[in-house]
This record gives C-alpha cells, structure tokens and sequence, in this order.
C-alpha cells in the first residue's frame, strides 16, 4: 500500500477525478463521467461494475432508507453500501468534494490496486481478503448472497457447484446454512477457515486445468 501511495498512474487518476467533480455542480453528470465513475467503483469495491454506467447512477442517487426503492430491489447488496457510504442523495456533489471522502476514495483505489495484483498471481486471493475483511459483519445468509465475492468465497469453500446460482433464494439460502452455521463468521478463525478452503479448492481448480499448470497457493498450505 505505502508503494502504490507513490504510484503516479492512480495518483493521476485521482487528479482527473478531482478535475471531474469540481467542473460540474450536478451528481448525475459526474457520475456519467468515466473520471469519476472509473475511481468511485473499484474504490468501493465495485470493479466488476465500472461498465454498469446507468445503474449506477440510478442506485448510487437513490434513497438508501426507502424500503420499496431500487437499492432495495437489487440482490447486489454492495450498491446499497455504497450509496450508504458515499451518502449522495442527501450531500449531493458535496460528498464527492469533501477531503475525507476523497481521501477514503484514494486508499480504496489503492487497496484494489493491490488486490488486483495479487489476483494476477494467486487466482482467488483477493476474493479470500475481501471476505476476510467483511465476514464478521455478516449476519445473515442473504448478506453473503447478495455480494458476489462473498458468495463465490462461501460456495466455492463449501464445495457448492455453480449451478446453484440458478435455484431459488430461499433453496441457496438452505444450502449454505445446512452447511455453515452464519453467526461464527464472527469469529477471525473461522473465516481464516474458510478464506483457506476456497484459496485451497481454487487452486485445485488450477491444477486439474492440465498437465504442467501449478500454484503457489498449494505450498501456502501444505
């Protein structure tokens, strides 16, 4: 983190997000502003979403506290906590100019900088630390089911397949919980646990692609 605090592509990208909020007064044009919005997302964790142009500006504007609203309805549960966080449907482009945001903005950038390097390393690492990072505030199966790391972590550490996403909620919800009992998420061990068995059956994955293909993930736990 303190080496990529000195990398000057993110630093510039950072100086083109301030440019962005500080030209414009209206929170939905900032946010159709790939300045902006290639910052924002993989700064709160969203990566896979930075292509997701009109529904993020729909969710990230919306009322967090309406229970019949879009953040709501979404199973994608990292919206509402982004929305939550960043807090632009009651400060508007206030949010995104403040100092401390933008220094919140910045060291999350970094963060899924660094994420993404380990990624290209270890397959799965940066699932295994996100989940790391989130497990004890779970409390509630369908919290892991609406964020797609979280699901993939738990499914993939408790040998469920795939094709399980295409099942009922509540069908998903009984498979995970006949397994895993939510509430010791809280405890550091068990997701240790559990962050290890998905990084183990990853790199399983790895090594039944072909003959010749290795990952140092297995010497991690031998």
């Amino acid at each position: 983190m303190a080496r990529l605090a000195q990398d000057r592509g993110l630093q510039r990208a950072m100086e083109r997000f301030r440019a962005a909020v500080a030209a414009t007064s209206d929170p939905e044009r900032a946010l159709r502003d790939p300045r902006v919005l290639d910052v924002l997302l993989p700064a709160m964790g969203m990566p896979d979403a930075v292509g997701q142009v009109g529904l993020a500006v729909r969710a990230l504007l919306s009322d967090p506290a309406d229970p019949k609203g879009l953040l709501a309805r979404l199973s994608d549960k990292r919206w509402r906590e982004a929305a939550v966080t960043l807090d632009l449907y009651r400060r508007g482009m206030d949010a995104l100019r403040d100092p401390a945001v933008q220094a919140k903005l910045e060291e999350g950038l970094r963060r899924q900088r660094w994420y993404d390097e380990l990624e290209a390393s270890h397959a799965g690492i940066s699932d295994a630390l996100h989940f790391r990072q989130h497990a004890a505030s779970v409390t509630n199966v369908y919290q892991i089911l609406g964020d797609p790391v979280l699901r993939r972590v738990v499914t993939g550490a408790l040998g469920l397949p795939l094709e399980i996403a295409i099942q009922p909620l509540d069908t998903q919800a009984r498979a995970i919980t006949s397994r895993l009992k939510i509430d010791t998420l809280a405890d550091p061990r068990t997701a240790a646990r559990l962050a290890e068995r998905y990084l183990l059956a990853r790199a399983s994955e790895a090594t039944a692609a072909g003959p010749g293909v290795t990952t140092p993930l297995l010497a991690l736990f031998a």
